[in-house]
């Protein structure tokens, strides 16, 4: 099947209207972390089942960074009943493997060896995590199939299907939250936990019964001769994206650990998960747009101006919105009314969220620039410049807590700015070699 930006033009007005949907499925899932981290906050031992959280989630994404680039990889590649039933059976092998990661993971002496003695967890907050992290079991696997489904469901222009996963999956959230919260003894960390899993379990379910038309569709139709993949070839292009998914969504429990070692460290693992909460409704902006422009850049990216203009816009739009609240008297409104927290914790995470106030911005950049390399199969830069990013915020975190000392939310957010504006950089000059190259030919 030809790509989609081959059958017309690209505009900004077509952009915007490919694009929506995908902007409304991030921002519906960077709902998410608010809303749990504003049921938490308001159930018993708030700040312990707080930081519980926070540190279960780091090690759900860690477990599921093999698998959570599917969704680009199944919009570039899957073109018809070969490449689909081959990408297919990839991402059912990598989602087994990672649920047996999980699966070792929550076993007590090796879950114990790893929150005590490599982080440093306070009991009582080692306890809540194991429980969190148990019920996140089917977390990993069903990113996995959701992913690969909407990657289809992209390709095919169906993005407005996605959009009602979302949905679906935040009623389903939210209702298992609320159920769990005033039904059960449950701690916080726990309702969090439980929530997310069954959210996106069920959202996975509804992607695959939302794209079975297209997937009846390419069962049936001839194969594409000039498409022809193989496993090996599969591997070789997915293989520089896992390892960048997996160094990225690594350094959560990079920081958690230094949070753990820092001063005031257990303020600093109750906020981070509040700030992420709120940088990543901003960073929705970027995320929801790699995708769209791997399906729009055209064959020979001929739409590459448009495009690039485009997310110029939503880095401006981006950065502005989170300014609006983390420099302003909203902010007291975010993290006291809205989130829940303490009026000292509330406090506590103000300067972080401001000293993150670009990442929304450099968040369009790097997944624009991704979405070049994605889009004309040159992945290797791409694990190049997250080895970069992880390398720079692990130095800036040791250097700032270890050597000065530093609050450990505060040197997590310097830490993280500073490690994307070195992606950003690095990332600059390929993106630029593979558009003319590209171009030429």
């Amino acid at each position: 099947m030809p790509h989609a930006s081959e059958h017309r033009s690209v505009t900004t007005r077509t952009l915007l209207v490919f694009w929506l949907p995908m902007l409304a499925t991030w921002l519906m899932m960077s709902v998410e972390g608010p809303f749990l981290a504003a049921v938490i906050a308001r159930l018993a031992d708030p700040k312990f089942n707080l930081a519980a959280y926070g540190v279960a989630f780091s090690f759900a994404l860690l477990v599921e960074s093999p698998i959570i680039m599917m969704m680009s990889a199944s919009t570039a590649l899957v073109s018809d009943r070969t490449s689909y039933l081959r990408l297919r059976n990839f991402t059912l092998m990598l989602n087994g493997g990672i649920t047996v990661i999980m699966l070792i993971v929550i076993i007590p002496p090796v879950f114990s060896f790893i929150a005590s003695d490599l982080i440093g967890l306070p009991d009582e907050v080692e306890r809540l995590t194991h429980l969190a992290t148990a019920l996140l079991l089917p977390w990993p696997a069903a990113i996995g199939f959701r992913r690969f489904y909407q990657g289809l469901l992209i390709r095919h222009n169906l993005t407005r299907r996605i959009a009602y996963g979302t949905i679906i999956r935040l009623v389903s959230m939210s209702g298992t939250a609320v159920l769990a919260a005033t039904l059960t003894d449950l701690p916080g960390a726990a309702v969090g936990g439980a929530a997310l899993a069954a959210g996106v379990t069920i959202e996975a379910v509804a992607s695959r019964l939302m794209v079975r038309r297209t997937i009846h569709r390419l069962l049936h139709g001839a194969d594409d001769p000039t498409a022809a993949m193989s496993y090996r070839s599969i591997f070789s292009f997915y293989y520089p994206l896992a390892m960048t998914s997996i160094l990225a969504l690594g350094v959560q429990p990079m920081v958690t650990f230094f949070l753990g070692q820092s001063r005031m460290p257990l303020e600093s693992l109750a906020v981070m998960p509040v700030v992420t909460s709120l940088v990543f409704l901003f960073r929705s902006f970027g995320l929801s747009y790699q995708e769209v422009a791997i399906a729009r850049f055209g064959r020979h990216m001929e739409h590459f101006r448009v495009v690039r203009n485009f997310a110029v816009g939503l880095g401006v739009a981006a950065v502005a919105g989170l300014a609006c609240i983390a420099m302003t008297p909203l902010a007291d409104f975010w993290f006291l009314d809205l989130s829940g927290l303490s009026p000292l914790l509330a406090a506590f995470a103000i300067l972080p969220a401001q000293l993150l106030v670009l990442m929304p911005g450099t968040s369009v950049l790097l997944s624009f620039q991704r979405s070049v390399l994605v889009a004309t199969k040159r992945t290797g830069p791409v694990t190049l410049a997250t080895v970069l990013e992880v390398s720079v915020i692990i130095i800036t975190l040791a250097v700032a807590i270890l050597v000065f000392d530093a609050v450990g939310a505060v040197a997590a957010a310097i830490a993280l700015m500073a490690g994307r504006l070195a992606a950003n950089a690095w990332l600059t000059p390929p993106m630029l070699r593979a558009v003319r190259e590209t171009r030429v030919k």
